[in-house]
């Protein structure tokens, strides 16, 4: 057991050169690059309007004291402005889009969590390929212009998961990432990082505002969410997540995403 105050340090990151520019050649431009695990870009702001996205693996987002994991599935919107991280724990196709502030746009103010749509992700995809095609201006254009429209349609994605700031809680949410079936009690938790379990409880929900219990259920769910866009079979999923059977597994995922996860990947 480790003793109270004692220093829990982070694993390393590697800090990457933020792309610079001075201003947007277009209204909406593509910046493509895959990050290798544990690679951050640092704390910056840009002056246009950015959505962050991964087409695979899982980003983690910083803004202001705030943290998030984000899938495949969803996106962060950060206006002009706002100061930002964005890294990749195990890797991740980042697939950004700079966006202008031009008239008509009509986004959120404050940083905020989208659902992307099958929609979004295709066009997303395709001008990306547009560009390595030399298509004409005119497609590009066009390409751009649906982005914004179907910018203004995604939903507010209301279920994300948060991320704690504390060195401790960083080592335990880092732990369950990566072993989501790790079962290990709140008190074994607490003796790992020295303190009681009382403690941990009310530090992790202060910080997190979910419970322990409620921040594994919805890791889980995430990663089922991440490893269905992956084309991962359904029972090797449970299995990594920690259920005992498929079937506990589908119960669970009915629960929350309304559909069996069969369903899901059918959409």
């Amino acid at each position: 057991m480790r003793e109270e105050g004692a220093v829990f340090r982070l694993q390393e990151w590697t800090t990457i050169a933020v792309p610079e520019f001075d201003t947007l050649p277009a209204d909406v431009v593509m910046r493509a690059q895959n990050l290798a695990p544990r690679e951050i870009f640092p704390m910056h702001t840009h002056g246009w309007n950015q959505l962050v996205y991964a087409t695979s693996g899982t980003l983690v987002v910083t803004v202001a004291d705030a943290w998030y994991v984000i899938t495949p599935e969803q996106a962060i919107w950060v206006p002009t402005g706002v100061p930002h991280t964005t890294g990749a724990l195990h890797g991740a196709a980042f697939r950004n889009l700079y966006v202008a502030d031009v008239p008509g746009l009509d986004m959120p103010a404050t940083c905020t969590v989208l659902s992307v749509s099958p929609l979004m992700r295709a066009l997303i995809i395709e001008l990306e390929a547009a560009g390595t095609r030399a298509e004409s201006a005119d497609y590009i254009g066009t390409l751009n212009a649906l982005i914004r429209a179907q910018l203004q349609r995604l939903r507010v994605q209301d279920f994300h998961l948060p991320w704690p700031r504390s060195p401790q809680l960083h080592h335990l949410c880092e732990t369950l990432l990566s072993e989501p079936a790790d079962d290990r009690s709140a008190d074994a938790w607490a003796r790992e990082l020295g303190w009681s379990g009382r403690t941990l409880l009310r530090r992790f929900e202060s910080e997190v505002g979910l419970s322990l219990r409620a921040w594994r259920h919805r890791l889980r769910v995430f990663l089922a969410v991440e490893w269905l866009c992956a084309g991962r079979n359904v029972t090797d999923i449970a299995l990594d997540l920690g259920y005992a059977s498929t079937s506990a597994f589908s119960y669970m995922f009915r629960l929350e995403m309304g559909c069996t996860p069969s369903a899901w990947r059918r959409r």
